[in-house]
C-alpha cells in the first residue's frame, strides 16, 4: 500500500473501470485506453486537466470536498466508494481509534449461548478473533478458521467450499479496502503476504473496488452435509472499534435449515471432534 499517493492510485484505478460509453464519451479503434482519459474525467468533473493530473500524480494534496464529489460523479462511484474517496482525501478529518483485537468476555459468552446459530467475531484485516461451536462446524473443512482472506485465497478447499468463489473473493477484497484506513498496519501485512502468494488477490486489490460487507446470501458446499444457503449479517461491535459480529441463519423450513441443524447439533460436533466415536 502506497500511502504517499493513495488518492491518486484510487482515482487511476477507478477511472480505468469506467467504460467510455457510460460517460457518453466516443469509442473507436483509435482509443488506446479501456476506461476514461484524464482529460475526460476533468471535463466531466468541471476542473482543469492540469489540476486533475496533479491529483492523480500526488502533486495536489488539498482538494476541496466539492471537487472530490464532482470527480466521484464523473467516475460513477457508488455511495460506499464516495465515502472511501472522502476518507482518503481528507484523512485528518477522519481520525480512527486503535482497533481492538481482544474479544470481551461478555461477547464471548454471548457467542457461546447462541446454540445452533453460527456466529463469529471478525477484527482488523478479517481476522477471526472468536467463534462459537456452530461457526467452527461450518468452516470445519479448512486447515484453520483464522482469517477469512487467507482462507479464501490460500486454502485449497476454498474453491470447492464457496459455490461462487469469484464473488466471495471479490466481496472479501472490497471489504478489506473499505476497512483499510482503520487498520493500516494489519492491512499492509495482509496485502503484502497475499499479493506474493495469490495472483487472484493481487489482481482484485489493484482494482481499488471498495464496499463494506453488511448483509448477503452465501452459498457453501460443506463436505459433511452438502449445499448450504445461508443469510449473512454483519453487526458492528460498538464497544470494540474494528470488530464485527458475523451471524449466519437459514430460511425457515428450507433444506439448508435442516442441514445446518444437523451440522451444528452437539452430537455431530462431538463425532467430528472424536472420529473414533
Amino acid at each position: 500500500m502506497d500511502h504517499g499517493n493513495e488518492l491518486g492510485e484510487f482515482l487511476r484505478a477507478r477511472r480505468a473501470l469506467v467504460p467510455p460509453e457510460v460517460a457518453a464519451q466516443p469509442t473507436g479503434p483509435a482509443r488506446r485506453v479501456s476506461g476514461l482519459r484524464r482529460e475526460e474525467v476533468a471535463l466531466l468533473a468541471g476542473v482543469s486537466t492540469d489540476y486533475y493530473v496533479r491529483l492523480e500524480q500526488g502533486r495536489e494534496r488539498h482538494p476541496s470536498r466539492q471537487v472530490l464529489i464532482s470527480i466521484a460523479r464523473a467516475l460513477h462511484l457508488d455511495d460506499q466508494a464516495v465515502a472511501h474517496l472522502l476518507r482518503i482525501g481528507f484523512p485528518d478529518l477522519h481520525p480512527t481509534s486503535a482497533p481492538v483485537t481482544r474479544v470481551a468476555a461478555e461477547l464471548q459468552r454471548l457467542l457461546d449461548r447462541m446454540a445452533g446459530v453460527p456466529a463469529f467475531v471478525v477484527g482488523p484485516g478479517q481476522d477471526v478473533l472468536a467463534a462459537n461451536a456452530p461457526a467452527t462446524a461450518v468452516y470445519r473443512g479448512f486447515s484453520a478458521f483464522d482469517n477469512l482472506l487467507r482462507m479464501i485465497f490460500l486454502d485449497p478447499v476454498a474453491r470447492d467450499f464457496y459455490l461462487d468463489w469469484d464473488q466471495a473473493a471479490r466481496t472479501a477484497v472490497r471489504n478489506l479496502r473499505a476497512t483499510a484506513p482503520d487498520a493500516v498496519e494489519r492491512t499492509e501485512q495482509l496485502v503484502g503476504a497475499l499479493s506474493l502468494r495469490s495472483p487472484a488477490f493481487a489482481a482484485l486489490w489493484a482494482e481499488h473496488d471498495v464496499g463494506p460487507r453488511t448483509t448477503e446470501v452465501k452459498r457453501f458446499r460443506h463436505p459433511e452435509v452438502g449445499e448450504l444457503t445461508l443469510h449473512f449479517e454483519s453487526l458492528t461491535v460498538v464497544s470494540a472499534p474494528g470488530q464485527h459480529l458475523s451471524v449466519y441463519s437459514a430460511e425457515p423450513g428450507s433444506p439448508s435449515e435442516a442441514r445446518l441443524a444437523a451440522l451444528t447439533s452437539p452430537t455431530t460436533r462431538a463425532s467430528a471432534a472424536d472420529p473414533a466415536r
